[in-house]
């Protein structure tokens, strides 16, 4: 059996944190949902560094990433990941309210794996994010050996 890995949400935004969460309980992912409020907290949990220095969980399944967030922006920190030799592989989709076409194509270029505009409204909203979950935690196949950091 595959090895269960957690999603990492990279979100600022309280009330999109608490529909996000709604819908990923309600589509009943056994995985876990790791949270970070800014893009270097997201860096600090996927490099092993900071408040998550010595943890070994292994490369989340998919990182769900805000675009515009503080510290470090959601570009910066999809950046890092798809140039980091442990981290390239992780799939990466950006979760945002920008509708503009600059991020979209920028996004694309640093190597994200899908760009998803957040609906406005609280039903596609909902369902958007179901989606996402069963799609990159249960039907998408991840590369062989993906899952741990490299040492």
């Amino acid at each position: 059996m595959p090895e269960l890995r957690p999603i990492l949400l990279v979100e600022d935004n309280p009330r999109d944190l608490e529909l996000t969460l709604a819908a990923l309980e309600k589509c009943q992912l056994a995985n876990e949902i790791v949270i970070a409020r800014d893009g270097a907290e997201a860096m600090d949990y996927l490099t092993g560094q900071g408040a998550h220095a010595g943890q070994d969980g292994g490369n989340p399944t998919v990182v769900l990433l805000d675009l515009k967030l503080p510290k470090i922006d959601g570009l910066e920190v999809l950046e890092k990941i798809k140039k980091g030799e442990n981290l390239r592989h992780i799939p990466v989709v950006m979760l945002t309210s920008s509708r503009e076409e600059q991020d979209l194509v920028r996004s694309y270029e640093l190597g994200v794996n899908a760009f998803v505009v957040k609906p406005v409204e609280f039903n596609e909203f909902f369902k958007a994010i179901q989606d996402l979950g069963v799609f990159w935690a249960i039907l998408n196949e991840p590369p062989p050996g993906f899952g741990r950091n490299a040492p």
